[in-house]
């Protein structure tokens, strides 16, 4: 099971900071996407910057959204989880 974001953030670039509810944090690189299907529609900084929690993913105004197992794998994970389970 893939942890659900709880948060995200636009950085510069088509950056996006991206938290988890695991405690993990990450970056998401959203240059190498623009260029396929509906990501297209992001292309535009402003509209890129309407992203949103929308469940347990992201999701843009435009329709646009990502599945939770992709952005979390894609994240480049930037803080670990402080728990000590087990």
């Amino acid at each position: 099971m893939h942890p659900a974001v709880i948060s995200v953030k636009c950085e510069e670039d088509f950056i996006l900071s991206i938290f988890f509810d695991n405690g993990e944090s990450g970056l998401l690189d959203m240059k190498p996407y623009l260029n396929l299907g509906v990501f297209k529609k992001i292309q535009n900084p402003s509209i890129f910057k309407t992203v949103h929690v929308s469940f347990d993913t992201i999701a843009w105004e435009s329709g646009a959204d990502l599945d939770p197992e992709f952005v979390y794998e894609k994240c480049r994970i930037v803080q670990q989880s402080t728990s000590t389970d087990g």
